[in-house]
């Protein structure tokens, strides 16, 4: 216990030490202009040689760079601009496509403003302690296990990238626009706090700030690879009730008639104004159909909540979202977090665009079974024309469920995301019969690998 105590304790030891060296990344860039970052470095070189005052003159240098600097540093007591501000931004983003945006900006005060640079806000993207350690724990179990991937990986944490933008003479009371560009990293909730003027001193070497809030927040969408067209197998499944009864998120109000109540109907049918009417239950009784209704099955269980793995997976089943037509059919998105979910889009109940914005806002799962999941698609095996599983590994439990529904009678094409690097295409298993519908997706690869899919 008291060894456990000790490792924590130098756990956190290295978070404060991230947290402040993060900062520091973060501030430095933006105060410093680039003139001040030359001179900052060329401070930092003149103070390392210049220590023998015997033998150099290095420290002559540094003197004088120490003196820029500080003439400089009052500058920034003195911007006292005040601006209002507005974002117009796009409804979506998506993951590694940049964008642009514009900020209108109007100047509050009795002088004109020039020279004036625009920087927008992030959230602090700085995790809590405990994911950051979740993070740090998978990185050194991949190591120690020999996944550990050659390719520099980007921040798990740094939502996205914005450029500065440069503001144009703000005459006063005067409104201007600035474009901004911005590539986002990660999907998700991206947060915006507030835009932030900044103004170099007289020398060029430091900015000076002038803040506004502005919070808002734009959902970026996971990144979508080009999927050739697929012939998915699969016949047409009768469907209790119809359209109405096929989703879990929406109802159709077409219905065929009124009936008395039994038992066993679901509250959500009741035709309330006829029950007020009649005094007794009265329900909807809906048509029942036969279509197509293909099922897409997304694997959430990861111990790494921003791992590469997952998020290429849910990159991947975006794609078959996208990709599957669902004019004539209907697709069930199916994954597993607090709870079990499933979405369903297609015949006028959703669309692709609303499957993205649910993907984007998927996590990881790691305090539920993978069982949740099976019993999940087991329980919709049985209106399914088809399944596609996006899968993060291929051991015991996620064979036993595609041998499940396979013994079900249900077509399964099967979709495994694998490290760089791996040892090639795993052992099909219960897809040994059908190779042609059991697929390897490698990180870096999968884009190449998803356009091989027949």
């Amino acid at each position: 216990m008291f060894g456990h105590d000790r490792v924590k304790l130098v756990f956190k030891l290295f978070y404060r030490c991230y947290r402040l060296f993060s900062w520091l990344r973060y501030s430095i860039p933006r105060r410093l202009t680039g003139a001040g970052l030359a001179v900052s470095g060329a401070l930092v070189v003149a103070a390392l040689t210049g220590l023998d005052t015997d033998n150099t003159v290095a420290y002559q240098a540094f003197a004088l760079l120490l003196f820029l600097l500080l003439v400089s540093v009052p500058f920034l007591f003195f911007f006292r601009a005040r601006f209002a501000a507005r974002r117009l931004l796009p409804r979506f983003g998506t993951v590694g496509h940049p964008f642009r945006y514009r900020i209108v900006l109007k100047n509050l005060t009795a002088k004109p403003q020039k020279g004036l640079s625009l920087m927008d806000d992030l959230l602090d993207p700085r995790p809590p302690f405990g994911e950051w350690l979740a993070v740090q724990l998978a990185d050194e179990k991949r190591v120690r296990s020999f996944k550990f991937s050659q390719r520099r990986r980007q921040s798990p944490f740094r939502p996205a990238t914005v450029g500065e933008g440069k503001v144009p003479l703000l005459p006063p009371h005067e409104e201007t626009e600035a474009s901004l560009e911005l590539t986002p990293l990660r999907r998700g909730l991206l947060r915006f706090t507030g835009v932030t003027l900044a103004r170099p001193d007289p020398l060029g070497l430091v900015r000076a700030f002038a803040g506004l809030p502005l919070p808002q927040t734009v959902l970026i969408l996971p990144k979508c690879y080009p999927v050739p067209p697929l012939t998915l197998p699969g016949t047409t499944k009768y469907q209790e009730g119809g359209v109405a009864f096929a989703s879990n998120v929406g109802q159709s109000e077409e219905f065929v008639a009124l009936r008395d109540y039994r038992r066993g109907d679901p509250l959500r049918h009741i035709h309330w104004r006829s029950w007020a009417k009649a005094g007794k239950p009265i329900v909807k009784e809906f048509e029942d159909e036969f279509f197509v209704r293909h099922t897409l099955v997304l694997d959430t269980f990861i111990e790494d909540p921003r791992s590469e793995l997952f998020e290429e997976a849910v990159s991947v089943a975006a794609s078959f979202a996208c990709a599957i037509s669902t004019q004539e059919s209907l697709l069930d998105l199916l994954f597993a977090g607090p709870q079990a979910y499933c979405f369903t889009a297609g015949r006028g109940l959703a669309h692709a665009d609303q499957m993205l914005e649910i993907l984007a806002s998927v996590r990881a799962c790691a305090d539920q079974p993978f069982r949740t999941l099976e019993t999940l698609v087991l329980d919709h095996a049985a209106a399914a024309s088809s399944c596609i599983c996006v899968l993060l590994a291929w051991n015991e439990e996620r064979r036993e469920l595609v041998r499940k529904l396979k013994m079900l009678g249900v077509p399964v094409r099967v979709l495994v995301i694998t490290e760089p690097g791996g040892s090639g295409l795993p052992d099909p298993g219960p897809m040994r019969d059908e190779p042609e519908r059991f697929h390897s997706l490698e990180i870096g690869r999968i884009g190449e690998d998803l356009a091989k899919l027949g």
